[in-house]
């Protein structure tokens, strides 16, 4: 497939530096690929919450120095790859940055091909963008961390009915359940075969109960602690957290005896109730590994329908402003997504 003749520059978005809490747009040359590095044409990017203040905590990837570009998540046209990759010129792929290298909301960025996959045929760019770093950080959750037997995944060719009866047995707590992140832990957990308990705010409960929940909790009317106390029966063996604060503070009391949390957001740890005696198998927080691999597992259920994203919003890149102020308006109902070109 031939490709467009490349620009000597490109457009992209940039922090001042590590830790501005504002961003410019700003002319930057094209950046040039290393041996196990892809260039991509960027058609759409998403951001992440929170991003422009990861590299404020020094444990943080974000924190390593890097090119200050903002969003992860992209999508796009491969325009080089290294000799013996799986990838070449022309292939629609999308993938998710390390955070510690810079990010995609430029019009090319710079890519490990071991981040990359090819895109489902059924996809568009705005929702190839808002799927990879939220689908990773939850495939991982809930079945690398959270325990749940990803063999049981309906639409994979090796399903197998064993694993799929074992994850009926459990019992799983998503927070943040109509977030980016939580949207699909809720679609993993439930394909799994999992009963899953999503908790969201208030217009949402229809959005969750689409995505595989089979109960819904509106933490505007009743919290966590409510909900649990009003039946001990409704312990839950997994707690994936995806917002941390109260919600997560709440699940201590949702969770059995030798249940797992396992958070995206925080320790969890840091918010156990005073004078609680409960003993895990499981308490942690994690960042996700990016993973081409992963990512090639999830395009199956996309491409099965399966499974699908949340896109809440798509604004053009000059409209970067307004994207990121939805985003931290917290009424985000799943991904917001930059489009850099059609």
């Amino acid at each position: 497939m031939a490709l467009p003749p490349l620009p000597q520059t490109m457009r992209q978005l940039l922090q001042p530096s590590l830790t501005s809490p504002t961003l410019i747009l700003t002319t930057a040359p094209i950046p040039t690929s290393g041996p196990d590095e892809a260039l991509i044409r960027i058609s759409a990017c998403s951001p992440c919450k929170d991003e422009l203040i990861w590299a404020l905590n020094p444990a943080s990837p974000a924190a390593s120095g890097k090119e200050a570009v903002p969003c992860l998540d992209f999508a796009g046209t491969v325009v080089s790859a290294p000799a013996g990759s799986e990838f070449a010129a022309g292939d629609h792929v999308f993938g998710a940055i390390d955070p510690s290298r810079a990010g995609a909301a430029r019009e090319f960025a710079v890519v490990k091909t071991g981040e990359l996959a090819r895109l489902p045929g059924r996809m568009g760019w705005d929702e190839a963008a808002a799927t990879p770093l939220s689908a990773l950080t939850a495939w991982q959750a809930v079945f690398v961390q959270g325990g749940l037997e990803v063999g049981g995944l309906k639409g994979r060719v090796d399903d197998e009915e064993g694993a799929r009866e074992r994850n009926r047995g459990k019992r799983v707590l998503v927070t943040g359940a109509a977030g980016g992140v939580g949207s699909w832990a809720v679609q993993f957990a439930a394909l799994a075969g999992a009963r899953v308990v999503g908790v969201c705010g208030a217009g949402k409960e229809g959005i969750v109960r689409e995505l595989g929940a089979g109960e819904v909790v509106d933490y505007t009317r009743t919290s966590v602690e409510e909900w649990v106390a009003e039946d001990k029966g409704s312990e839950v063996d997994l707690v994936v957290d995806c917002v941390g604060g109260k919600a997560l503070e709440g699940a201590w009391r949702a969770v059995k005896d030798g249940g797992s949390i396992v958070s995206v957001y925080c320790e969890p740890e840091t918010v156990r109730p005073a004078g609680l005696e409960k003993v895990l198998s499981k308490s942690l927080f994690f960042i996700l590994e990016t993973s081409g691999a992963q990512l090639g597992e999830i395009a199956k259920l996309l491409e099965a329908g399966k499974a699908r994203p949340l896109v809440d919003s798509v604004w053009p890149l000059d409209e970067f402003e307004k994207a990121f102020e939805r985003l931290d308006s917290g009424r985000a109902r799943g991904k917001v997504v930059i489009k850099i070109r059609d």
